[in-house]
């Protein structure tokens, strides 16, 4: 069938106007760096983690560490963190819950674990955790993190009495408990703010 010329060009035209918005309202946004507020890192984003929403985990395992986002590891690594072995021995304590606590528990994180949670980016973090040797997955273990903190010296951290472990993600991400692990939220106790 041949198209008429004006409604070929017309098409045309709305195409390349369509390109053109396109382009507009999909560039980078590059006011931020332009103001000195660059983010990046491991956990740099537009967004930050999603924060816990969920009271049982919060009250559960919050109760004797910063309440993990589920965003921070795969399915498979809390799938195993949270099987009733592992929760008997959990990090050397245990944190043995009833099957219905461990099973709502597990739903929050599976739900909301990093291959769900970072929609598509898995650069921010791998799936590392399976149970190499019988450890537990980490998230200290996973490659993204050790990359983000191998320029940190020990003395910072497990000199560091206030810190005492890079397991302690609040204590220098200060907006860690809201899923915001901005470099610009770094404030190492003893230390000050933390500039990579």
């Amino acid at each position: 069938m041949k198209h008429p010329k004006p409604i070929l060009t017309l098409l045309a035209v709305g195409l390349l106007s369509m390109g053109t918005v396109g382009l507009a309202f999909g560039d980078e946004d590059d006011e931020g760096e332009e103001e000195g507020q660059e983010e990046s890192g491991w956990m740099a984003s537009r967004s930050p983690l999603a924060p816990v929403v969920n009271a049982t985990y919060n009250t559960e395992c919050g109760s004797c560490h910063m309440a993990y986002q589920p965003g921070l590891l795969p399915p498979r690594a809390w799938a195993e963190i949270m099987t009733p072995a592992a929760l008997a021995n959990h990090y050397g304590d245990d944190a043995t819950l009833t099957d219905d606590l461990r099973t709502e528990i597990s739903s929050f994180l599976g739900a909301n674990a990093a291959d769900l949670a970072l929609q598509g980016n898995p650069q921010r973090v791998d799936s590392s955790g399976s149970n190499a040797g019988g450890a537990l997955p980490r998230i200290t273990e996973t490659a993204h993190f050790k990359h983000e903190h191998d320029r940190i010296p020990a003395r910072l951290v497990k000199g560091n009495p206030e810190v005492g472990s890079l397991s302690k993600c609040n204590a220098c991400h200060r907006g860690a408990p809201e899923g915001n692990y901005s470099e610009r939220q770094i404030n190492i106790p003893g230390y000050g703010t933390w500039k990579d």
